[in-house]
C-alpha cells in the first residue's frame, strides 16, 4: 500500500477574525500527507521548498511519518509563500499575496521508489504539472485531483486532459458551477463526470461534501464545532483523509467511497480547530473514531412509527 501527495510545501501567513500566524506551516502535499499518514505508513510527498525551509519543519514532517525522498530542495531558493485574510464569517476570503518563488519552475520528476504509489493525490497545481505527474504514474489504481477556479479560467484545456486520466476530482461548489457552466450542482457533477472522473466530490464548507458516482448520490454533512479558528488546508486534509482511507481498505468499492468521505470529513473537521496543521499533530486515532461516531449519530433516522397516509 503506497499514496503520494503531490503539490505545495509552503509559509502561510494566516490572518482570521480570531488570531493570526506568520509563516505557518502550509501547503497542499502537506496537509495531504498529514492527513493520510493515519491510515498508511509513510505517505510519499513531491514538493519543492527553498533553502529557507526550516530544518524545524522539515522535522515536523520526518517525524509524523511522511516520506520526504520527493521533496527537492533548492538551496538558492525561496519557499512558496502564501497570505490570506479571512472575513468573519471565514466562507470567504482575500488573498494578500502569492509568491510562487521555487514553485515557478517546479517540473517534479518522481523518484524511482514511487513509480509504484498505488493511490496518487494531485493537489492543486498548474493542470500541466499535473500532467508530467499523470505521464510518470500510469499504474496507479486510484487517481484523485483538485483544482481551482484560476486554472478553469487559464488552463482550461489542459486542465480537461488532466480530467480524462484521473478516477475522482474534488472542488467547492463554485469551481464545480465554473467548470460545468451549470449552476445546479447535480447536473454540474454529471457534465464535470462525462470530462473523464467516474467519481465528483463537491466540497460546500459548513454544509459539508456531495459524492457523485455513475449509481450513486451520497451526502455527508459538516460536523457542527463551536469553535472554528482556520479553515486553511481543510479541503486539502479531506483529500489526505479520503484517499488514506481508500488506500488501507485496498479496495475502491461504493462502500469504500462512502466510509472514505465520512473519514475525510471528520479530519478536516479537526483541521479547522487550529491554525496551520496544528491539531493534525496531536490527533489521534481514537479522535477520528470518535468523531466518525458522531457522524453516525448526525445522520441515522431512527424508523418512524407513523405510515404515509396515516
Amino acid at each position: 500500500m503506497s499514496i503520494l501527495a503531490v503539490g505545495t510545501v509552503a509559509f502561510d501567513r494566516i490572518e482570521t477574525p480570531f488570531g493570526k500566524r506568520d509563516r505557518a506551516l502550509g501547503g497542499s502535499a502537506m496537509y495531504i500527507t498529514m492527513a493520510a499518514r493515519f491510515f498508511t505508513p509513510h505517505p510519499r510527498i513531491m514538493a519543492v521548498v527553498g533553502g529557507d525551509f526550516p530544518d524545524a519543519y522539515m522535522e515536523v514532517l520526518a517525524s509524523s511519518g511522511v516520506d520526504l525522498t520527493g521533496l527537492e530542495i533548492i538551496g538558492k531558493g525561496k519557499t512558496f509563500a502564501w497570505g490570506g485574510r479571512y472575513h468573519y464569517d471565514l466562507n470567504n476570503r482575500d488573498t494578500l499575496y502569492t509568491d510562487l518563488n521555487v514553485l515557478s519552475t517546479f517540473s517534479p520528476v518522481l523518484p524511482a521508489a514511487y513509480a509504484n504509489s498505488r493511490v496518487v493525490c494531485l493537489g492543486n497545481l498548474d493542470p500541466s504539472v499535473q500532467l508530467q505527474v499523470l505521464d510518470q504514474v500510469q499504474t496507479a489504481d486510484f487517481v484523485m485531483c483538485d483544482t481551482m477556479n484560476y486554472w478553469i479560467e487559464s488552463s482550461l484545456d489542459t486542465l480537461q486532459e488532466v480530467l480524462a486520466r484521473v478516477d475522482c476530482l474534488a472542488v467547492n461548489d463554485s469551481e464545480a458551477r465554473e467548470l460545468s457552466g451549470e449552476p445546479n450542482l447535480v447536473r454540474a457533477a454529471r457534465i464535470i463526470r462525462e470530462m473523464g472522473p467516474d467519481i465528483v466530490i463537491v466540497k460546500k464548507g459548513e454544509h459539508g461534501a456531495l459524492m457523485f458516482t455513475e449509481k450513486d448520490i451520497f451526502a455527508v454533512p459538516a460536523y457542527p464545532l463551536e469553535e472554528i479558528q482556520d479553515p486553511t488546508g481543510a479541503g486539502d486534509a479531506f483529500m489526505g483523509g479520503f484517499a488514506g482511507y481508500l488506500d488501507a481498505a485496498n479496495s475502491f468499492g461504493s462502500d469504500d467511497l462512502k466510509h472514505a468521505l465520512v473519514f475525510g470529513s471528520a479530519i478536516a473537521s479537526y483541521c479547522v480547530e487550529s491554525f496551520g496543521p496544528e491539531r493534525l499533530l496531536d490527533l489521534s486515532m481514537s479522535d477520528i473514531e470518535n468523531r466518525i461516531g458522531a457522524f453516525r449519530d448526525l445522520t441515522t433516522i431512527p424508523a418512524s412509527q407513523v405510515q404515509a397516509g396515516y
